[in-house]
């Protein structure tokens, strides 16, 4: 009896704890308004949540203003052969950017290595009857049969939410895509692969303008590839891209249709003394994001996470330690391959405070103000409704704290590398593996 009772606890753990590769969580992205929330994964499905709206009592009696519950979930892309390359296409979503709204329905742009599409969600709560040539259960009808003549009418339905592909730009990158970012004009968007960024009208799909191109004519001869790009909230023809040496380039198309020629270089000068075999690879960047008033950048190295002022390009304005504490355990960590894991970081609303990922299912929230940094866990028990986030500590040396985690009792299999913010209230989600966990914000000064 003891037997089966233990057997059933450790089964029971190990299906809690089995995570089908399909189902990582590979981006999130909130939309203009915060209202959607759409999360990309590895089996190329999109699943867009929903902010519920209650009304004011309800909302200041609860303490929160509205879940996040499951509006529409489909299929973006499926795996697919280069037969060229003898290479096969995963289903998996790279990135995935909003199109400001500009109706009823919403836009969003999804991506996995090859082939970016558009997609148009909207809502139909009404349904056509009364059909001359067909009938009720939409056969046609025998047009010797129909003796008069009626007036289609809508009538009400119960809700549906229609998600159509509205168009597919395919083939304009050699290599994998990495970023996709929506220009301010809100008619143009650009792609970036390892070697190539292109920019494409979103009307049309056949063709695209190359803008950056830093292909060497030997490969022999390349040095170094694109790891991320992004338009200028406000200024159309500035975008930004980083490098994996760690480096970015501001660029202005309004200089020259192909922008090899940067703007502006932003490098952080390197200490000869502190050069190692891991230099490069730590220093290359992962994300870069404009702060919403578009005066900063925010990138992040494996590290690191650094602020970057347009005016200023000696080099970072703010430099914030994410796990320094790893410094030491990189040569296992690049037998392990988690030195090559890319973080994202994001802005808060008002570019005051900046967050960003980390393993053991830790991610960190930086006050520019201050300085101060806070260590906090998404894991289940923090996911229960009014829940309060605990702030956790890796123990490095010194006294050590009830609660603590060791350096070498971290979980390098729990990263959170995905995750974005509300664009106006405190509201967070955060990716870790297949589970998505929102926290907001309590009126009553709480944290969920």
């Amino acid at each position: 009896m003891g037997e089966d009772a233990e057997s059933q606890k450790i089964n029971h753990t190990f299906l809690r704890d089995y995570v089908t590769e399909a189902d990582v969580i590979s981006t999130v992205e909130f939309n203009q308004t915060g209202d959607l929330l759409a999360t990309g994964d590895k089996g190329g499905r999109v699943v867009i949540f929903q902010r519920e709206t209650e009304s004011k009592g309800e909302s200041e009696e609860a303490g929160d203003s509205g879940e996040y519950n499951v509006y529409s979930t489909f299929q973006s892309h499926e795996p697919d052969f280069d037969y060229l390359k003898s290479l096969e296409i995963e289903e998996k979503i790279n990135k995935i950017r909003w199109l400001p709204q500009q109706n009823a329905a919403h836009f969003l742009l999804s991506t996995n290595d090859k082939t970016i599409k558009l997609w148009k969600v909207s809502e139909r709560d009404k349904r056509p009857e009364g059909y001359n040539l067909k009938d009720e259960e939409g056969r046609l009808k025998d047009i010797s049969t129909i003796t008069s003549l009626k007036v289609p009418v809508l009538k009400p339905t119960d809700l549906m939410v229609e998600v159509r592909p509205r168009r597919v730009f395919a083939n304009g990158h050699t290599y994998h895509i990495n970023s996709i970012s929506v220009n301010s004009d809100g008619a143009t968007y650009l792609s970036a692969d390892d070697l190539r960024i292109n920019m494409w009208h979103l009307d049309i799909t056949d063709r695209s303008f190359n803008i950056v191109d830093i292909k060497p004519a030997n490969m022999e001869d390349l040095t170094e590839v694109i790891t991320a790009a992004e338009f200028h909230p406000q200024h159309c023809h500035l975008f930004v891209y980083s490098s994996s040496k760690g480096t970015l380039r501001l660029c202005d198309m309004r200089a020259s249709a192909l922008c090899d020629r940067h703007t502006k270089l932003f490098e952080e000068p390197e200490d000869p003394g502190s050069r190692s075999f891991f230099s490069e690879i730590i220093s290359s960047v992962s994300d870069v994001k404009f702060s919403h008033s578009g005066r900063y950048l925010l990138t992040r190295d494996y590290l690191t996470a650094k602020v970057w002022d347009l005016h200023m390009d000696k080099g970072p304005v703010e430099t914030y330690q994410v796990h320094e504490y790893l410094r030491s355990k990189l040569c296992a960590l690049y037998e392990n391959d988690c030195i090559f894991d890319k973080f994202e970081c994001v802005w808060n609303s008002s570019d005051s405070v900046i967050m960003t990922g980390a393993y053991n299912s830790f991610f960190r929230m930086f006050d520019r103000e201050t300085g101060r940094g806070v260590t906090l866990e998404a894991w289940r028990e923090s996911s229960k409704p009014r829940a309060v986030l605990r702030t956790r500590r890796v123990y490095t040396g010194g006294k050590r704290r009830r609660g603590d985690v060791g350096v070498d009792s971290l979980d390098f299999t729990k990263k959170i590398l995905h995750m974005a913010w509300h664009p106006s209230e405190n509201i967070i989600a955060i990716a870790a593996t297949n589970n998505l966990y929102i926290f907001q914000d309590r009126v009553n000064a709480e944290g969920q």
